[in-house]
């Protein structure tokens, strides 16, 4: 086995990306169905070890990726998560000896679709993982059918276990998340402030959170409350 500790990859999860600040009402059924992936209630014998979530960028994704291994660490269970952006960069023998995690999450596999020697990587990992009854958490931005992999195995496996889709979040829900963010911060971010980050900047929730980032540590630099004309001074100035 691989001792996982090799692996020269950004493994560290984000603290704040737990089930509990996910902020998508549309998308609350997914986050139980997670959950009970990851501990499932009764140990069925034909209990799927896969569960492939996708959507498009900005949904989510891989907030919901960390937040799985988080919870995870709370059962007591051992978890990665590893995007194929640092992985396409390494051997396909990083995956060798994962299967003996409990709980392997793999972000954006639409980067493998023109790589054979991924997807059958991935598959044989897939494998490994039924044959240990560990779990594995995969994610794209399209389904699995239209993600362009080319090997109908790897399809195949996929569709198998279980398949949920991301909804975006609406402008409504994104204000709150935004909020609920700032909250975790120790950073009060009245409506009007909120409405005018959204409205000025990316709706990408990614982007608006790096904005948040960016003020948040500004604020603290500058000592300034983020107000909108901190935000136009740090952020839109040109």
């Amino acid at each position: 086995m691989k001792p996982v500790a090799q692996l020269a990859l950004a493994v560290q999860l984000p603290d704040d990306e737990t089930f509990e600040s996910f902020q998508s009402e549309s998308d609350q059924g997914v986050l139980v169905q997670l959950q009970k992936f990851i501990q499932p209630e009764h140990e069925e014998i034909d209990q799927p070890n896969g569960f492939y979530l996708f959507g498009i960028s900005g949904v989510g994704k891989s907030h919901l990726l960390h937040a799985s291994c988080a919870y995870a660490e709370t059962l007591g269970k051992t978890s990665l998560c590893l995007s194929f952006s640092e992985l396409t960069q390494l051997s396909v023998e990083v995956l060798d000896g994962l299967e003996h995690i409990d709980l392997i999450c793999l972000d954006d596999l639409q980067l493998i679709a023109g790589n054979v020697q991924w997807q059958q990587a991935v598959f044989d990992l897939y494998n490994r993982v039924m044959e240990q009854n560990k779990r594995l958490i995969i994610t794209g931005d399209q389904s699995a059918h239209q993600l362009g992999i080319t090997l109908p195995d790897l399809v195949s496996r996929m569709t198998w276990g279980y398949t949920e889709q991301l909804k975006a979040l609406d402008d409504e829900e994104k204000l709150i998340a935004l909020q609920y963010r700032a909250r975790q911060r120790g950073v009060v971010l009245n409506d009007d402030v909120a409405k005018f980050l959204l409205n000025r900047l990316s709706r990408d929730m990614g982007s608006l959170i790096n904005s948040l980032d960016t003020l948040d540590k500004a604020s603290i630099r500058e000592q300034r409350k983020i107000t909108i004309p901190f935000i136009k001074d740090i952020l839109l100035a040109k």
